[in-house]
């Protein structure tokens, strides 16, 4: 039973891929959960599972994948919960966009070059309303442009993607995600290639749509800064896991795994040099038998690297997979 302000609860979610040499599972056994109009920030760095973990909340995942585990969406108007994860592909398709509007990484590569971007925005909308007309379509798709601070909609849904710079590409992308009216929006990687300018910008959107539409938001980024500006609370992900979760601030001022420890020291300082980590997250086919980030932890010992550690709790409501923690 989900609670009243939950929104979303993943429980033990799982993403198995077949290869040559094996499975490989980029998100492995990960559980947290969204409340109704909570931000919630994914953080880690490439290769850490975040998209496909986004991806697979929506039952995106890659042919041939195998996914196990519970993804419980709170229903509408008092209807029961549903698990996702047991959907067909056609009940997910009437998920997919409805209830959970993803915007994907390169807006570029993933709006259609040879359609207009209101043709776009429109055919999003009336995919989960059959009631809409041709002119209905278009006033959707304006107003979508418009809520997401496109100027002059009407202008711009009458061009196609390589005629707007890559910040209004993006806006054009969370309208197509807005349009089919989503209580839960998958924002992956939403702020990549964009100057600081402009990510600032994007970031002030998501939060103004936040408020105003008691949206709950997954916020994905390798970018630990532009996450801290968004989000209620924070997910580290690392090798497929979630090695810390917490409230934002407590994370921030007290992180309780090394791994994101050594995300703050890398984050540039005035003042200070850059601490990167010294080597690189596992490729999925070689992650260490113990602790994923036992190799390029400062503080290892021998037991850490025999036994995955199992999540501790550092504070309310905020818990590490970390020895280390008392």
């Amino acid at each position: 039973m989900l609670s009243v302000t939950t929104l979303l609860d993943v429980r033990n979610l799982t993403v198995e891929l077949p290869t040559a040499s094996g499975p490989v599972f980029p998100v492995n056994g990960v559980s947290f959960t969204i409340g109704v109009g909570e931000a919630v920030g994914l953080v880690g760095e490439s290769g850490s599972g975040k998209s496909m973990l986004g991806l697979a909340l929506a039952g995106l995942a890659p042919v041939g994948a195998r996914r196990t585990g519970e993804v419980w969406l709170a229903g509408r108007d008092g209807a029961p919960a549903m698990n996702m994860a047991v959907l067909s592909e056609r009940e997910l398709e009437a998920v997919r966009g409805r209830e959970i509007g993803i915007v994907f990484q390169e807006p570029m590569t993933a709006l259609n070059p040879v359609m207009r971007i209101g043709a776009q925005v429109a055919e999003a909308a009336r995919a989960h309303d059959s009631t809409l007309d041709a002119e209905g379509s278009r006033r959707r798709a304006i107003e979508a442009l418009d809520r997401a601070a496109v100027p002059d909609p009407p202008r711009r849904a009458r061009q196609f993607p390589h005629q707007l710079s890559g910040g209004l590409r993006q806006r054009a992308m969370i309208a197509m995600a807005l349009a089919p009216g989503p209580r839960l929006l998958v924002a992956d990687e939403p702020t990549t290639a964009l100057d600081v300018t402009v990510q600032k910008q994007i970031v002030e959107l998501l939060a103004k749509l936040r408020r105003e539409s008691n949206l709950a938001l997954l916020f994905i980024s390798h970018d630990l800064a532009v996450v801290a500006q968004l989000a209620d609370r924070l997910l580290v992900m690392y090798a497929g896991r979630i090695v810390e979760q917490g409230p934002a601030l407590a994370v921030l001022a007290r992180p309780a795994h090394p791994y994101t420890e050594g995300l703050l020291r890398a984050l540039p300082q005035t003042g200070r040099k850059l601490q990167p980590i010294p080597g690189a997250v596992p490729p999925l086919d070689d992650v260490p038998p113990g602790c994923p980030f036992e190799p390029r932890c400062p503080y290892r010992r021998p037991e850490c690297a025999r036994v995955v550690p199992e999540p501790r709790r550092a504070g309310p409501d905020h818990f590490a997979r970390c020895i280390l923690v008392p």
